[in-house]
């Protein structure tokens, strides 16, 4: 199989924003006085978008301010809580370097955020598109289908990378090929459960099957 435009999912998948993002939803449920959930509870709320979360977790209406309070932490101080996994860096500047490949961020963090994290960590300059989350488009297949669709890739040679279940749901949704990364946040379990086509176990592999 011929892999030219590659997707790749952010958090848990390029980069390890797992302090900050932790830090993001005990702050949020001590600010709105309910009960923190434990270690192994947060590690979950990691993949899905932020307000499916909290619809799950705590009244309707309170929702709202939940992701408002959790933003505010994020923007400020989470994000910045963040590295990136060993070889990650070394995979995208061989990429980038491949006049055949197109690779881009395809995330359900909130956009701008996204885009200022790649910043703020150098990974900017690797990539041909930084798509995240926004109002119209929250999920993961929605985010995929925008960036597909801007840059008219072809579904038979294009792939999302990704570390959780969602990733490969969003894939399979949209008809494009599905990596899973096993040194991310989603369970090994529930990310094999979806059957994805590829499977990388360390950033050796990723690039081997990549290139």
């Amino acid at each position: 199989m011929t892999i030219t435009h590659i997707f790749f999912d952010l958090d848990g998948t390029l980069v390890d924003s797992s302090e900050g993002i932790h830090n993001g939803f005990v702050q949020t449920f001590e600010r709105l006085g309910l009960p923190v959930p434990s270690d192994k509870k947060i590690r979950t709320f990691m993949g899905p978008p932020l307000e499916v979360t909290f619809k799950e977790e705590i009244s309707e209406e309170d929702a709202a301010q939940a992701v408002k309070i959790y933003r505010e932490y994020y923007e400020t101080k989470g994000q910045f809580e963040a590295h990136l996994y060993d070889g990650i860096k070394e995979v995208l500047q061989e990429l980038k370097q491949n006049p055949n490949k197109k690779i881009y961020i395809t995330t359900s963090k909130n956009e701008p955020v996204a885009q200022k994290m790649c910043q703020h960590l150098g990974l900017t300059a690797y990539f041909d598109g930084i798509y995240g989350s926004t109002p119209a488009a929250l999920h993961k297949a929605d985010v995929l289908q925008r960036a597909i669709t801007e840059n008219q890739s072809p579904k038979d040679s294009s792939v999302i990378v990704g570390d959780t279940k969602y990733d490969m749901i969003g894939g399979k949704t949209v008809g494009i090929k599905t990596l899973a990364v096993t040194w991310g946040f989603g369970t090994n379990d529930t990310l094999l459960a979806e059957n994805p086509d590829l499977v990388a176990h360390n950033t050796q592999e990723l690039w081997d099957i990549l290139k």
